[in-house]
């Protein structure tokens, strides 16, 4: 069961400096977080997730009788800052597995530098399609953006919603969200029988969205495809909304903010993406959920829900801790090399692990094969549209 820590140990400072320190008779596990950048916000929020897991497994007997502790570094959300981290952790704190790093950019380098220390790395929001299946170290706790935008298709086309034409528009100055744009959203809605009528590219960091959108208005379209982080959507729908654009916004899990309903109020209703995590579902998630939200503002951190990143945080601590257990891992220094690989290998083996996000089993490409819920905005809300099974 998930405890409540006293407030003094969930101040911001405290949750930073509880996850860099570790013993060595520790069970320690490896953080590659970004505290600044363009994810800065999802990733302190992450550390809150992570470190509620850790409680709960100590509070339950730790690993092999041991305390799991967390050893991190921050990348600054910066590719070769995560190779530099994933070196340190891996050499100097001698970390049995690593969480994160966070985005795509970053796992497309330090991936590759995994493989090299051969030691297990778990990215908790990296989507761009097919980035950890050359390497064996290589983990994501994120099922493949086309596999879950053909279910946002699949579940409109369900509900007997209009899917006949969509436009795209998305950023081209991040892999994941050019990705989405030119590979993961066409690809998905061809597929459905979408007719694409034009494209449309921007800045993630652009301010004024009114000339991309006054070609949007010119040819309108059942559906607008966007490609990019959440704060861009929210100023493309506004700008939407204010031209008179009335089609739905449909995207990727990479806009899968829980606080999008606030920040693109009225302008939102309708927005429908899929996400690998709903807080309503049931008793666990909204125990988690509750949970999350007074340890996060405690720690200075204004949410409302907890978003599916975090979720998979928390999960990633509680597949490694599985693994570590039917490994019967035991954190011996001189064993290191050789527990390292008994935890990639039961990773690999692993089938309907009971997750809060759901059963998850890891594939042969490192990608989690995991539930996927479609989420609507009404009425600033998010409103559950459809849930498939893991690879249903």
């Amino acid at each position: 069961m998930i405890r409540r820590l006293s407030l003094s140990i969930l101040a911001a400072a405290s949750v930073i400096a509880a996850v860099g320190t570790a013993r060595a008779d520790d069970i320690v596990l490896g953080y590659l977080y970004a505290g600044a950048g363009p994810f800065a916000t999802f990733s302190k929020t992450n550390l809150v997730a992570a470190q509620m897991a850790v409680d709960e497994i100590n509070e339950a007997g730790g690993i092999a009788g041991k305390k799991i502790r967390i050893a991190s570094f921050d990348t600054a959300g910066k590719p070769d800052q995560a190779v530099v981290g994933l070196r340190k952790l891996a050499e100097d704190d001698q970390v049995l597995a690593i969480i994160g790093p966070f985005s795509s950019s970053e796992c497309r380098v330090a991936f590759p530098a995994a493989e090299r220390a051969g030691v297990a790395t778990m990215s908790m929001a990296s989507s761009a399609p097919k980035l950890a299946e050359p390497f064996t170290y290589a983990f994501r706790n994120t099922s493949d953006e086309g596999y879950l935008f053909s279910r946002v298709m699949r579940a409109l086309q369900e509900h007997n919603l209009p899917t006949t034409t969509a436009a795209l528009a998305y950023a081209t100055d991040d892999v994941v969200s050019k990705t989405m744009g030119e590979v993961v959203l066409p690809n998905a809605m061809k597929k459905a029988g979408t007719d694409i009528k034009l494209s449309v590219t921007f800045q993630n960091q652009a301010f004024d969205l009114a000339p991309q959108v006054s070609q949007l208005v010119a040819t309108p379209t059942d559906l607008v495809g966007v490609g990019s982080g959440p704060e861009a959507a929210t100023r493309l729908v506004q700008e939407l909304r204010r031209q008179g654009h009335n089609g739905r916004l449909v995207a990727g899990s990479t806009i899968a903010d829980p606080e999008l309903p606030r920040l693109m109020g009225a302008a939102g209703d309708r927005t429908t993406i899929p996400t690998t995590f709903y807080g309503a579902l049931d008793d666990r998630t909204k125990k988690f959920e509750a949970e999350f939200i007074q340890r996060a503002k405690v720690a200075g951190i204004d949410r409302t829900a907890a978003a599916q990143f975090d979720a998979a945080t928390y999960d990633i601590v509680l597949i490694y801790a599985q693994a570590m257990k039917t490994a019967q891992v035991i954190g011996d220094p001189a064993k290191l090399a050789a527990e390292r690989t008994a935890i990639r290998d039961e990773l690999r083996k692993m089938k309907d692990f009971l997750a809060l996000e759901g059963p998850i089993s890891f594939g042969t490409i490192g990608d989690a094969v995991k539930p996927a819920y479609v989420i609507e905005m009404k009425d600033s809300k998010w409103h559950l549209l459809a849930h498939y099974p893991a690879g249903g």
